[in-house]
């Protein structure tokens, strides 16, 4: 996998994400679990993060509050499932926008790293095949591609510190 998002259907309703990062696993889970961190990369870059809350524990949540250029604003949020730290992170996530029900997806994060260089994959598990469908249709892999290149930069920095 490269240094560009790759985003495929797996099965009926899961969407797997693949993106490599210069960047040691340690150094990529804190980006995912840091709000100081979080508010630099998350997101398109007509966005921004404009509140960020992490209870980083088994059933502690996670909310996300973005604002578009434009005004508009999307909330995330989730319930961490799982916590292996740096590895891996499993939360229920939900976009508050949507039926929390339908429009809830079961998110694994795992990270593994090779020389210097962390290989993140996300799995997202939805409840039907046309939520699944729809969430592929709505611009999310634009919306994560841009993200991922924030947090590539976050990374460069990081690094160099």
């Amino acid at each position: 996998m490269g240094r560009t998002l790759s985003v495929a259907k797996s099965g009926d309703l899961e969407i797997v994400m693949t993106r490599s990062f210069d960047a040691p696993r340690a150094l990529v889970f804190d980006a995912w679990t840091k709000p100081e961190l979080v508010r630099r990369w998350f997101g398109p870059r007509d966005c921004e993060v404009v509140e960020c809350e992490i209870d980083l524990r088994a059933g502690g949540r996670w909310r996300y509050r973005l604002r578009h250029g434009g005004g508009m604003e999307m909330v995330l949020q989730g319930v961490y499932q799982e916590i292996d730290r740096p590895e891996r992170l499993i939360s229920l996530e939900t976009n508050e926008d949507c039926d929390a029900s339908e429009g809830q997806a079961l998110a694994t994060l795992t990270l593994k790293e090779n020389s210097g260089i962390t290989t993140l994959t996300q799995v997202l598990r939805y409840s039907s095949k046309r939520i699944r469908d729809a969430v592929l249709e709505s611009g999310m892999e634009r919306g994560v591609g841009e993200g991922f290149d924030k947090l590539a930069e976050v990374m460069a920095v990081r690094a160099e510190v």
